[in-house]
């Protein structure tokens, strides 16, 4: 009994005396992230305006904040007891450092969340250095909000510091809250408390996450990703993700060979185009026009925001329009892919995979390989997110970006950092008409805007203001909204500025010898996330326009497409009426654009709202997102709900195509070599 007292009695002394020393400390780490959320509410209040829902948000929000800290209290005990081994002070030394490290990288998460209204996650270590240094000269920090990030590092340090002198925990209430930091990480609170939902809108719970957690959860499944869980013995196991077996309505794929080309299907793709597009005795120009971050929120009857692009609208009424269409991504990395090549996702999207992209066709080639002569237009650099590479894969004739502008146009004005992404989509448009020349050639154009991105800066800004303005009179919005909407009036200014270049280029290009004989596809990649958005599937809810003199009627459907489904369904109408030359197996992601007038979905797709965050997928009208199944309604809004049986059902579509997907990383390929060879330009 005397040995034990001996050596028990010093170590339990010195785990009561390093337990007070760090609960102390740790209080006062719980007592800045609460007041680090409760200045984040207020500034995104300041920002944007009072939200429904802000107290429960703001109450949720810490309630995760506190759970976070819980969470990561029993290794920061661990350690701080080893350091406490060196010396005391060594010790609360260490724990400082590492308090205004966190605190420090926390309100950098903030930030950023506040500029774009998206927490960042990991796709931070997906883009390269250059692409990081265009998004940060973008987003425009000021030296002011750096400013602010410093003086509140240096108070957080003083607190850690000097508050823990005043606090003095008891031994048992230490020893209790260590027990407690243990039972947390045992059971990950974190995880658990970010599951729970605000009466917010989707903003709202975004906005109530831990963006610390958020950011590190997310970096560490990317760099140790945990494989995909699929029980093929289920009860509800649907075999693929298009759904064949239990999912009634669903098309469904007939693949050849899921061993080797884990994506290679018989292509039974309908022609559902020739019935509105007329035959002539030339093959059709195809030039789609994909307008950065224009989603139905603002465009068309119906936007819940009230629609900010009249001359789209007017189009609209005289062209095939889809209400209901839906992007692939909540960023442009995935719009190339999908929409040219109806591609998957691979890791952290298609280009990504740069030179290690397998071979594969689009539309692009496809063309190419029947006569088209093929072009892309970007007013900013091509290289972004892998563009250029990507349209160089697929054998493009030409690519115009900032690069190849020649003097006399005007780039979008700069920020406070002199960074503009480029040309802006008027000066975009007549780049592209100085460069056309009379051809007997078919040609296949992509455009693609950027001036309704981050900061939203135009030329004739005062104009745009000034229109903005008159804009919210002639939708008799009320003070109210009117007010609401003032919060964005940049990003609403910028649709204007783009709606009102389409108009000019269609005005413009109704003048040239083809226009008779050509194809429009107007579309956006993805939703501007910079409005707040209402619920999960917001962010892909995109217009589709198809304009053509060629049209023998103009119709609107209600039914769900996706930018998958328009290079299958493109080549199909130009197979049925012009007899191009396509293969009978295809890789393709879409089973073509559905032209069913009333609300339904055919399709079974995932959807990747950011680099390396594929948590979303749709089958029906049901979407899962994470750990939660969604009803669709007419609207295009999801209504959170409690079937196990349903989700399980889409659960297990989703991890089918997750597992195939992931094979791309490891060097699966898509189409046989004889495929390639033979269709390839």
């Amino acid at each position: 009994m005397l040995f034990m007292n001996k050596y028990f009695t010093p170590i339990a002394h010195y785990i009561k005396r390093t337990a007070c020393g760090y609960f102390s400390r740790f209080l006062v780490l719980c007592g800045i992230f609460l007041l680090f959320r409760f200045i984040e509410i207020a500034y995104n209040c300041w920002l944007h305006g009072l939200f429904h829902g802000w107290f429960g948000v703001l109450f949720t929000g810490a309630a995760k904040d506190i759970c976070f800290l819980l969470t990561i209290g029993g290794w920061g005990y661990l350690f701080y007891l080893s350091m406490c081994l060196i010396g005391n002070q060594f010790a609360n030394i260490i724990f400082t450092i590492i308090s205004v490290v966190l605190c420090s990288i926390h309100l950098a998460l903030l930030q950023y969340f506040l500029t774009t209204l998206t927490p960042l996650g990991a796709d931070l270590w997906t883009y390269s250095l250059q692409d990081l240094r265009q998004t940060y000269g973008a987003a425009g920090i000021k030296l002011s909000a750096l400013s602010v990030l410093l003086i509140l590092s240096i108070l957080s340090a003083w607190a850690i510091i000097k508050l823990p002198r005043t606090i003095k925990p008891g031994p048992g209430v230490s020893l209790g809250a260590i027990i407690l930091f243990i039972a947390c990480q045992w059971v990950n609170m974190a995880s658990i408390a970010e599951t729970v939902h605000t009466n917010s809108s989707e903003f709202g719970n975004s906005l109530s996450i831990n963006k610390s957690y958020f950011f590190y959860s997310q970096t560490s499944n990317y760099f140790f990703p945990k494989p995909a869980d699929i029980d093929i013995y289920a009860d509800n196991y649907i075999g693929d993700y298009n759904g064949r077996a239990t999912a009634e309505g669903i098309t469904n794929f007939k693949f050849t060979d899921e061993t080797n080309y884990p994506f290679l299907h018989t292509d039974e793709t309908p022609d559902a185009l020739s019935a509105f597009i007329r035959k002539t005795n030339q093959k059709p120009n195809i030039i789609i026009v994909l307008v950065e971050g224009l989603g139905r929120a603002f465009s068309n009857e119906g936007a819940y925001l009230g629609s900010f692009t009249p001359f789209l609208d007017s189009l609209s009424a005289h062209s095939l329009y889809w209400e209901n269409f839906l992007s692939s991504g909540g960023r442009t990395f995935a719009a190339l892919p999908s929409l040219l090549a109806s591609l998957p996702f691979a890791q952290n999207g298609f280009a990504d995979l740069a030179s290690q992209m397998p071979e594969h066709l689009s539309l692009i080639s496809m063309l190419k390989h029947n006569g088209y002569h093929t072009s892309f237009y970007y007013g900013g650099n091509a290289n972004f997110d892998n563009m250029a590479l990507f349209l160089q894969k697929n054998a493009i004739d030409n690519i115009y970006d900032m690069l190849s502008f020649p003097p006399g146009y005007n780039r979008l004005p700069t920020n406070g950092q002199g960074f503009s992404w480029g040309y802006g989509d008027k000066e975009l448009f007549r780049y592209f008409f100085s460069t056309l020349e009379p051809s007997a050639t078919p040609s296949c154009t992509i455009l693609l805007t950027l001036a309704t991105h981050n900061p939203f800066l135009v030329n004739d800004e005062v104009a745009y203001l000034a229109r903005f303005e008159r804009h919210l009179i002639m939708l008799n919005f009320d003070e109210t909204r009117k007010t609401i909407a003032r919060n964005y009036k940049m990003q609403f200014a910028s649709i204007l500025y783009a709606d009102d270049a389409l108009k000019q280029f269609f005005q413009i290009y109704s003048q040239q010898p083809d226009f008779n004989n050509t194809i429009f596809l107007i579309t956006g990649d993805h939703r501007m996330p910079e409005i707040p958005m209402i619920d999960k599937l917001d962010r892909y809810h995109v217009p589709l326009v198809i304009f053509s003199p060629l049209l023998t009627r103009s119709m609107k459907f209600s039914s769900i497409s996706t930018h998958f489904d328009i290079t299958p369904s493109l080549l199909q109408m130009l197979k049925n009426q012009y007899d191009i030359e396509v293969p009978s197996l295809a890789d393709w992601m879409g089973s073509g654009i559905d032209t069913t007038h009333e609300f339904i979905n055919k399709h079974a797709f995932p959807l990747m709202q950011t680099k390396n965050n594929l948590v979303d997928f749709i089958q029906g009208q049901y979407m899962i997102n994470e750990t939660g199944l969604y009803q669709i309604n007419r609207k295009m809004q999801v209504t959170l709900m409690d079937n196990k049986g349903k989700f399980s059902q889409l659960q297990v579509a989703f991890d089918d195509f997750k597992q195939k997907n992931s094979r791309l990383t490891g060097g699966a390929r898509l189409i046989p070599d004889s495929i390639y060879q033979r269709y390839y330009p």
